[in-house]
C-alpha cells in the first residue's frame, strides 16, 4: 500500500493553511506538479489532510466510502448551524434525509415554479435599464429573495421591513463562517464571530415565531415532518434562508453571463435559449469551470485508501472541486469552454462534477438549484444580450470564500428586439 506523497509537516510550524486560503488553485497546481500526481498530503487546520484532485478519488471519497470518510464534528459549520442534514454523520443523517428529501422533489419542487418564475421577472426585467456595477450583487438579490420567499413565507414585495432585517441578519450569519471562530466583545466592538452568533441568535427567535403560528408553505410542511428532536426544524430552516444559496446562484449566474457575454456568444446564447438540452449542457460547464465553492472537507475514521493511497485514520481529506473538474483523465481540454463535450464524450457523466458534493450526501436542495438557474438563464437568454463594457476587464477568479471575479466585472445588458424576441420564442 503506497504512501501518500507530500509531507504533512509538523503541529502548528508545518501548517499550509495560510498558503492555502491565500490561493486554493495555486496551491494544489504546485503540488500536483510536485508529486506528479493528483492526491498528495499537506497539513491543513493543522491536521495532516489529504487533498483530492481527481474524479477517481473524489468518487472513491464520496460514494464508495461514505461510512469511513465522515464530517468533522468540530468543523466551523456545526457551530454556526448547529446539527442538521450538513453536519451529521451516520444513522442521524440518513433520518434527515429521508425525513427531508420530499420537501426538495416531486409535487413540492414543481408547486414552486410560478413563485420562481415571477421572483426572475420582478428581480431581472430592468438589468438594462438599472446597469448594475456588480451583477454577482444582482445575482445575489435575487437569490435571497427566492430563498426567503420559498422557505420562510417572506416575500420582499409584501412584508419588505422584515425582508430588509432578514437579508441584513443572514449576511452577518454569514461572516461567521469566513471570520476567525473567537467570540469576543467588548464596548464599542465586536469579533465577526461574535456578531455572526448575535445574529444567529435573532433569527432562530424570527424563525421559530413562524413555524409557531405558521401552517402553510414551505414552514407548514417542515414542521409536520418526523424530525429528531425539537430544534431540528428551526435549524434546518436557518440553513436553508442562509447565504449558502444565494451565494451559490449569484456565483453560477455571474459565471454564466461572462462565459457566454459579447457578440462572439451570439450564437451560443441563441442556440441554448431555443434548445432546452444545450443550455443544460452550458450550464454543466459553467458549473464545472467555476464550481461555486472549492469543496469539501471529511476526517478519515478509521485506516483506509485513496487512488491506491495509504490515508490514516484521524487524517483530513478535501477533494477540491475545482481540481477534480479539470481532470485530464476525464475531461479532454479541461480548460476550455466545451458545453458539447457533455453530449459527446462525457454524455452522461454529470456524477463526475462536484460542485454539491456527490454520492448519498450530495446536497439536499440541488434539483431545486438547478431550477432557480434555469429560470433565471432562460429568462436572461429571452430578454437580453449582455457584453462587457469595456470589453477588456481582469477577469481573474478569486475562489474564497465562494468563486467569483476578484474585481467585480462591468457588463452592459441590452434588451432584445421583441420580434427577435418572439422568433427566439418560436425557434
Amino acid at each position: 500500500m503506497a504512501k501518500l506523497p507530500g509531507n504533512a509537516g509538523v503541529s502548528v510550524l508545518g501548517d499550509k493553511s495560510v498558503e492555502f486560503y491565500r490561493d486554493p488553485v495555486c496551491f494544489y497546481r504546485q503540488r500536483i506538479e510536485k508529486h506528479a500526481g493528483r492526491v498528495f498530503q499537506s497539513r491543513l487546520l493543522n491536521r495532516p489532510t489529504a487533498f483530492i484532485c481527481s474524479v477517481q478519488g473524489m468518487r472513491e471519497l464520496l460514494c464508495d466510502k461514505p461510512g469511513v470518510f465522515l464530517k468533522d464534528p468540530t468543523d466551523l459549520m456545526t457551530n454556526v448551524y448547529g446539527d442538521t442534514i450538513v453536519t451529521t454523520n451516520g444513522e442521524e443523517a440518513c433520518l434527515l434525509r429521508l425525513s427531508l428529501t420530499n420537501l426538495f422533489t416531486g409535487a413540492c419542487l414543481e408547486s414552486w415554479n410560478a413563485y420562481i418564475t415571477t421572483v426572475c421577472e420582478r428581480c431581472l426585467q430592468d438589468l438594462y435599464i438599472s446597469q448594475p456595477d456588480c451583477v454577482y450583487s444582482a445575482f445575489k438579490r435575487l437569490g435571497t429573495e427566492l430563498v426567503l420567499g420559498l422557505f420562510l413565507n417572506v416575500r420582499a414585495e409584501e412584508q419588505p421591513e422584515l425582508y430588509q432585517e432578514i437579508s441584513e441578519l443572514c449576511t452577518q450569519h454569514w461572516h461567521g463562517l469566513i471570520s476567525a471562530p473567537v467570540s469576543l466583545k467588548v464596548p464599542l466592538w465586536s469579533s465577526g464571530f461574535c456578531t455572526a452568533l448575535e445574529a444567529r441568535d435573532k433569527l432562530m427567535e424570527i424563525i421559530k415565531d413562524k413555524l409557531h403560528n405558521e401552517t402553510h408553505g414551505f414552514v407548514g410542511s417542515l414542521r409536520s415532518l418526523p424530525l429528531p428532536d425539537a430544534t431540528a426544524a428551526s435549524k434546518h430552516l436557518l440553513l436553508f434562508i442562509s447565504a449558502l444559496i444565494p451565494k451559490a446562484l449569484a456565483s453560477l449566474l455571474t459565471s454564466f453571463t461572462l462565459a457566454l457575454s459579447g457578440n462572439e456568444q451570439e450564437e451560443t446564447r441563441r442556440r441554448a435559449v431555443a434548445d432546452a438540452d444545450f443550455l443544460h449542457q452550458v450550464l454543466l460547464e459553467v458549473q464545472r469551470l467555476w464550481p461555486p465553492f472549492i469543496g469539501g472537507r471529511r476526517i478519515a475514521e478509521q485506516d483506509s485508501t485513496l487512488s491506491g493511497l495509504h490515508v490514516p485514520k484521524g487524517h483530513g481529506v478535501l477533494y477540491i472541486s475545482h481540481a477534480v473538474h479539470r481532470d485530464p483523465e476525464v475531461f479532454q481540454h479541461p480548460e476550455r469552454f466545451l458545453p458539447e463535450r457533455w453530449s459527446g464524450r462525457n454524455k452522461g457523466q454529470e456524477h463526475f462534477l462536484c460542485s454539491f458534493g456527490s454520492g448519498p450526501r450530495n446536497c439536499i436542495g440541488s434539483k431545486l438549484t438547478d431550477v432557480f438557474l434555469k429560470k433565471a438563464c432562460v429568462y436572461l437568454l429571452e430578454h437580453y444580450d449582455w457584453c462587457l463594457d469595456p470589453p477588456s476587464q481582469d477577469l481573474q477568479y478569486k475562489w474564497l470564500p465562494v468563486s467569483r471575479p476578484a474585481n467585480p466585472p462591468v457588463i452592459t445588458f441590452t434588451r432584445l428586439d421583441q420580434t427577435i424576441s418572439d422568433g427566439s420564442d418560436t425557434g
